[in-house]
């Protein structure tokens, strides 16, 4: 069961995602929240595995509650909410922690599967999406950006920043494999270690960090 907690400034929004999670019998709607400041708080007290995270919202916005969550010890994972797909702020969110976003008006299908997927850790992005995003990332890079990426990225090993270069290329595991002469198991071996010493829990977000190191 996939426990899941609903934060949006609109009720009307939060009921249609109430009825179109509660059709899935693997998931529960945990709790809902109408604002970023009560975020904490909602996740402390229903211990949910995904956040659905508008990410405009008037007091606090979703990319301060995200960025708030990824310092816990144990967050959940988030999956931004958002109406005009990659701009900068589903940008901003995946910055901040979040897994993945999801667009207001996206199927009821794609909604419960990503849901799903986020539950089990698996990436919420398709390829092309996460490829959109990091297209956006690249675009709007800059030197002072590329300086802090670097110094992040100085923790890894060769091998590991090999590979986040490669992620960044938007290549699979597969394909990583094959250009570095690795297992996939080495592979994913070197790609958790990179994920956790970053402290990020995503392909994109480490693709975002390449590509932000890589900027001229």
């Amino acid at each position: 069961m996939t426990r899941v907690l609903l934060v949006d400034d609109d009720p009307l929004v939060r009921s249609g995602l109430k009825m179109m999670l509660r059709g899935a019998e693997d998931i529960e709607i945990v709790g809902e929240v109408a604002d970023g400041a009560g975020v904490s708080d909602a996740v402390r007290r229903t211990a949910p595995d995904v956040v659905l995270m508008d990410i405009r919202m008037p007091v606090v916005d979703g990319i301060a509650a995200t960025r708030a969550l990824a310092r816990g010890d144990t967050p959940p994972r988030v999956i931004a909410l958002t109406t005009f797909g990659a701009d900068d702020t589903v940008l901003a969110a995946i910055r901040a922690g979040a897994a993945g976003y999801l667009l207001k008006h996206a199927e009821p299908e794609a909604i419960v599967d990503a849901v799903r997927r986020a539950g089990r850790g698996e990436p919420v992005l398709s390829p092309s999406a996460a490829q959109t995003l990091i297209d956006h990332a690249a675009s709007g890079a800059n030197d002072s950006r590329a300086e802090q990426a670097r110094a992040r990225l100085a923790v890894l090993s060769e091998r590991e920043r090999q590979i986040a270069a490669a992620v960044a290329e938007g290549l699979s595991n597969t394909e990583i494999g094959a250009r570095l002469y690795l297992s996939v198991g080495t592979v994913k071996a070197h790609l958790s270690s990179a994920l956790s010493k970053l402290g990020v829990d995503s392909r994109v977000q480490l693709a975002l960090l390449a590509h932000d190191a890589d900027a001229r």
